[in-house]
């Protein structure tokens, strides 16, 4: 079955900025202004910087938005590379905010892995932020010591398979098919929106098969253990102003089968010293697509107090 498509409101401006030997995609809304601060949107693992766009037009104010694809998504060629560091976000979105803003504050959302992203950077450059809005960037399992020798054998094991082919992601035989898979993953997506969101997230082949714009070393189990030590260190060196927002479908317990629970996020959060939490009814992880709306009026809201 056709649907029509989701009509943009406002439309985004895009170019290749070069950053750290790569050209970055960025994608641009709003007009640049002395007396507002510009919002950085960073999104998720396997996602793209287009998956703002619901939100985007759903925003009362106009504002100067910069949201990039991260290396090895939608458009940002990450070159021959065989997995990915997590540092490298961190000095990725510090060249990025470098780029638009030399100097000065700025406002930074991030969502899921962009979420992680920006609350440790917020954490690293405490005087570059001034609000932080985080959408579901809970972080990762507490790890062990001892299970370092097994995760650098499954790293290695799985960059193997990776160049041996036997580790990639799979592709579909149109957009539509894309955006029955992104439905299948969300089921509350609506149709128009997921055929839009198809179009950025993938793009067909010379077989004109469509292939997702995510390198397949993004599942490349990340060498380095989670130390949760180290993220209490940098959300006590915030000093933004954090929004973090949830949605009502808690699916981290989910996720991590009970290995990592929404209360021990809510525990490790606390060490943020300015925070204000709200919740999205009706939603789930992608937030973002299911309640652009009302995330809206939070964003603008947390961005306009005082």
């Amino acid at each position: 079955m056709i649907h029509r498509m989701y009509q943009v409101q406002r439309p985004a401006r895009t170019s290749f900025v070069p950053l750290r030997h790569l050209q970055y995609h960025v994608r641009e809304w709003g007009t640049p202004r002395p007396d507002v601060l510009p919002l950085f949107m960073v999104h998720g693992w396997m996602d793209v910087g287009a998956s703002f766009q619901f939100v985007i037009d759903a925003l009362a104010q106009d504002r100067h938005i910069i949201a990039p694809d991260w290396r090895g998504y939608g458009l940002t060629h990450p070159g021959e590379v065989d997995n990915f560091w997590f540092p490298d976000y961190l000095a990725d979105l510090d060249a990025l905010i470098d780029h638009f803003q030399p100097e000065g504050e700025i406002d930074l959302l991030g969502h899921s892995m962009g979420g992680n992203v920006v609350m440790q950077y917020a954490g690293i450059r405490p005087t570059r932020i001034r609000r932080l809005i985080n959408l579901e960037g809970f972080g990762l399992a507490a790890t062990q010591p001892e299970q370092a020798p097994t995760r650098y054998a499954q790293w290695m094991d799985e960059m193997k398979a990776l160049r041996l082919g036997e580790k990639s992601l799979r592709s579909y035989p149109s957009a539509s098919a894309v955006a029955q898979r992104l439905m299948k993953t969300n089921p509350r997506l609506q149709a128009d929106k997921a055929e839009w969101l198809a179009q950025h997230w993938a793009k067909p082949n010379a077989q004109g098969e469509w292939e997702i714009l995510g390198h397949a070393a993004h599942k490349v189990t990340n060498a380095n253990l989670f130390k949760v030590e180290e993220i209490l260190a940098m959300y006590q060196r915030i000093t933004a102003s954090v929004l973090n927002v949830e949605a009502s479908e808690n699916s981290l317990d989910t996720w991590w089968k009970g290995r990592f629970k929404l209360a021990e996020y809510h525990e490790r959060i606390q060490h943020v010293k300015q925070l204000q939490t709200v919740v999205i009814q009706d939603a789930g992880h992608m937030m973002h697509h299911d309640q652009p709306a009302v995330l809206a009026q939070h964003i603008e809201a947390f961005l306009n107090q005082p």
